[in-house]
């Protein structure tokens, strides 16, 4: 058994600009790698690309063989990310923590490459059950979220819907894509703009990465399921983008949001041995 040299860096928006430029690359990523985080499911199909490997499910080494099944010689592993939560030590107290290692306060999360999981052609044995991507429902996710689906209340024709205070956010009957929209108001309550106040998506809406930030998440969530909006996703973030590059910061939070509604509005059911990573 080897590891991969996969020479990826950890690049949220690389990362993000390969997974929405290619059509078809998020539908089959969520597709075949549904119980890891959508960033993982990129990142091993990203890798079953660049080494010739049949992608199909992933699991790790102790995990195919609790299958029945064992790596083949001379195959190398993919790396997905993993988060490492460490404790930081307060700045004013420096001199102290370093007299008392046990006395931190706060943490930090960073994410590192671990090359622990392979894939199902990448071992033999007992056959295998490979799991289907699970339905979506979107009750499902407003009740598992906490967010409250109210009347569209808007004299604004042109708002397909907006996200208020409180964790709500409607829709306009008329929504040329409705669920690309609930999507984006999803994005928003989750992100944690609607607790700078009533946010509505019309052509009024003052320039902002939170529309960014919300119709990635929406372009990232139609895609893994296979719904209608892409393109107009596109072009939507590039009119308010203005020629400008998505932050680092705001990437790996694009992924996280998109990750937590999706699996928020996925059947419970997962098949036994596979583990989820999500970033």
């Amino acid at each position: 058994m080897t590891t991969t040299n996969t020479k990826l860096q950890l690049n949220w928006e690389n990362l993000l600009t390969e997974a929405v430029t290619k059509p078809g690359k998020i539908l089959a990523a969520y597709s075949l790698f549904h119980n890891y985080s959508l960033a993982n499911a990129v990142l091993a199909l990203i890798q079953c690309e660049m080494h010739g490997i049949q992608p199909g499910p992933i699991n790790t080494f102790p995990g195919w063989k609790a299958l029945g099944r064992h790596v083949i010689k001379g195959q190398k592993a993919i790396s997905l990310v993993m988060p490492i939560t460490r404790k930081k030590r307060d700045e004013e107290n420096q001199q102290a923590a370093d007299r008392h290692a046990s006395r931190f306060e706060g943490c930090f999360t960073r994410f590192v490459f671990r090359p622990n999981w392979f894939v199902l052609s990448q071992t033999e044995g007992n056959n295998v059950t490979v799991a289907t991507a699970p339905d979506w429902n979107a009750e499902r996710a407003l009740s598992a979220l906490g967010i409250t689906r109210v009347e569209f209340a808007t004299m604004n024709g042109n708002a397909q819907g907006y996200a208020a205070p409180g964790k709500q956010i409607a829709i306009n009957p008329v929504a040329a894509l409705p669920h690309k929209t609930m999507f984006h108001e999803l994005a928003h309550v989750v992100l944690g703009h609607t607790e700078e106040g009533q946010l509505s998506d019309d052509e009024q809406t003052p320039r902002s990465f939170r529309e960014v930030e919300a119709e990635s998440v929406a372009l990232l969530c139609c895609a893994s399921l296979g719904l209608e909006g892409e393109e107009f996703a596109r072009g939507y973030i590039q009119n308010w983008l203005g020629g400008a590059s998505i932050p680092e910061k705001s990437a790996q939070k694009i992924f996280a949001t998109a990750a937590a509604i999706l699996k928020a509005g996925q059947e419970k059911a997962r098949q036994k041995g596979e583990e989820d990573t999500a970033t």
